[in-house]
């Protein structure tokens, strides 16, 4: 499939209401067993990351404990790049997503298929090394500072609930175009809150000195 019909793909799930995020895969090794198992974690919980930034703006994510409380992973799969075979699913076993201290630990058996076991070949030797997990957040909240010398915002989302776990996905490169499009989606969206958001509050503050101002003349007069 072309990049534009991946881009055009993506764009449409986005406006549904479905993010993409990056995460790492690493191969176990065990010679005395021909599991041929990967796994990683989806996400760490409490760890702010960069989401997305322009220039005087920075947008931070995190995700919280708590947030796959009652989320729906009835029957998430692994794939490659978001499309295409399924490598492994939790319905036949071969696939867990659980959330442990640390985040979204994710486990997948790749021996069960030809192109499942390349996959697991290309993880181990380090050609793959990322993965991508698509979501459904339900539930969020954000904080946003302004830095009063350099005027700089940043904005913070905390991730509070995800009621849907789609997919997670073995990528071919790093910032794949998912994951791109995803953080530019949401991130020019809140910047564009917080800059109409700044505007208000100008246009307020203004309005109040012209209105001290007139207070002072008539005083005055």
């Amino acid at each position: 499939m072309p990049n534009e019909e991946i881009s055009a793909l993506l764009e449409v799930k986005l406006t549904q209401g479905r993010e993409f995020r990056d995460m790492e895969i690493r191969a176990l090794v065990d010679e005395s067993q021909d599991e041929q198992v990967v796994e990683g974690y989806a996400t760490t919980f409490n760890q702010p990351y960069l989401l997305w930034e322009e220039e005087g703006y920075h947008v931070y994510e995190q995700v919280d404990a708590r947030a796959f409380d009652g989320c729906d992973m009835g029957d998430v799969i692994m794939q490659y790049d978001h499309e295409g075979r399924v490598f492994a699913r939790i319905s036949n076993g071969t696939l867990t997503v659980t959330p442990d201290e640390n985040g979204l630990k994710v486990r997948a058996l790749l021996g069960g298929t030809e192109l499942g076991r390349q996959l697991y070949q290309e993880i181990r030797g380090g050609y793959t090394n990322k993965m991508s997990f698509a979501f459904i957040v339900a539930e969020d909240n954000r904080e946003i500072e302004e830095n009063k010398e350099t005027k700089e915002v940043t904005i913070t989302r905390t991730i509070t609930r995800i009621s849907k776990l789609y997919d997670v996905s073995a990528v071919s490169i790093p910032a794949n175009p998912a994951t791109t499009i995803a953080a530019r989606t949401y991130g020019e969206g809140v910047i564009a809150e917080a800059k109409a958001e700044r505007q208000r509050a100008a246009e307020e503050t203004e309005a109040k000195l012209k209105a001290l101002a007139r207070i002072r003349i008539l005083a005055e007069s």
